[in-house]
């Protein structure tokens, strides 16, 4: 199905409930293609938002209540914005937490009526819950007039999932939803949020994710002990360099400097980080000068790192970019997200992307017995407003 036609769709459904014409608005998906365990420790990731989305079919009411319909899961639910209570369904608080975010913010609107539906995979790594915060703030902001500029709009979407949710997520998601621009990625400076755009131009490469479809049972306290590992080294660090906040300040001759006083465990996983930062900072100057060739190896060198330095890489993400590391047409491939399952990301040309296909899926196949996942996306632009 295309999109074009999941918006019909979604459009038609909205019509038959509330039998009004709404505002129709798409709000995308997101992928990292490098810069992965950067943004805790204030560095430099590279994300960009892609032609997967959710969208959404919105109405402004005259009373307090609030209708929203989950077109995917044939789901409804109710509420009032001045009695928010999180729902056991999980899907209702992404929504109801933006509701709660404009409330604490004294902004005004009324109740509203709400379809959503898309095709963001879910539990994929690709931020359908950013999808979904930052879709109908951007929403409520063009049915209500409330003149809320864009990052305003970001930070009330983190918030949302932050403090109704529950979730402790960062900045990433949601500002690659909002900001990112067709053709383009960005680089973010996650100490200042400052934005950089570097051109991805070329029309016959595609971006492919395998998704392992491995849950990440391992992923949310190996984090803790990441996090806590690398603040372990910043503190050693800093003893010599009282200006180090953290890893971002921390250089590779400063670390190596360190090394006898660092445990092992811990010097590899700042090493690993430091190298990453480098790897981004190289990454956007091989855009600038359209080489994607340096680009993928930078990818490739990620994973290793990933997987060597930082141990959050699994057998199954292995035997991917292992798999994509030997078919043309290939640039570069690396797990994506936090890791011990989720997808790999790949740059490949249009014309390679049947052999990939088969072969990665082959190679899969015959070593754990199931077939990956493969998500064909493009760089697109973030959340807009559909005519």
């Amino acid at each position: 199905m295309t999109n074009k036609d999941k918006l019909i769709q979604i459009t038609e459904r909205f019509k038959n409930i509330f039998k009004e014409t709404p505002l129709l608005l798409r709000s995308p998906g997101r992928v990292n293609l490098i810069g992965e365990h950067t943004d805790y420790n204030e560095g430099f990731v590279l994300p960009a938002a892609i032609d997967k989305a959710i969208y959404f079919a919105v109405s402004p009411r005259l009373d307090r209540e609030c209708e929203v319909y989950a077109y995917d899961l044939k789901d409804s639910f109710r509420f009032s914005v001045d009695n928010l209570v999180k729902s056991d369904k999980g899907w209702p608080n992404y929504l109801m937490g933006v509701v709660d975010q404009l409330n604490k913010k004294r902004v005004a609107l009324s109740g509203f009526n709400c379809v959503f539906g898309g095709n963001i995979p879910i539990a994929a790594g690709l931020s359908s819950s950013a999808a979904l915060e930052a879709g109908l703030a951007s929403a409520l902001n063009e049915i209500f007039q409330l003149k809320l500029d864009k990052l305003t709009i970001v930070k009330f979407s983190q918030k949302a999932e932050n403090e109704f949710v529950g979730v402790n997520c960062g900045i990433m998601d949601q500002l690659a939803n909002v900001f990112s621009k067709e053709k383009h990625v960005f680089k973010l400076d996650c100490r200042s949020l400052e934005l950089e755009y570097f051109p991805f131009e070329r029309d016959d490469i595609q971006v492919v994710l395998c998704d392992t479809q491995i849950k990440r049972e391992l992923s949310s306290s190996e984090y803790n002990i990441r996090r806590s590992q690398c603040e372990k080294g910043v503190d050693v660090i800093r003893k010599s360099y009282p200006d180090v906040k953290s890893l971002r300040d921390v250089t590779q001759s400063m670390l190596q400097e360190h090394k006898n006083n660092l445990d092992s465990i811990v010097y590899r996983r700042c090493k690993y980080v430091i190298e990453e930062n480098e790897r981004v900072l190289a990454a956007c100057n091989n855009l600038v000068k359209g080489n994607f060739e340096g680009f993928g190896k930078l990818m490739y060198q990620s994973h290793a790192g990933l997987r060597d330095e930082y141990e959050v890489s699994c057998t199954e993400l292995d035997i991917l970019v292992n798999g994509a590391s030997v078919i043309s047409g290939v640039f570069g491939s690396r797990m994506m997200g936090a890791g011990f399952g989720g997808c790999t990301i790949n740059l490949i040309l249009n014309n390679k992307l049947d052999e990939f296909k088969e072969r990665i899926t082959k190679v899969f196949r015959e070593r754990l017995g199931t077939d990956p996942l493969l998500y064909i996306t493009k760089i697109t632009e973030g959340t807009a407003i559909e005519n």
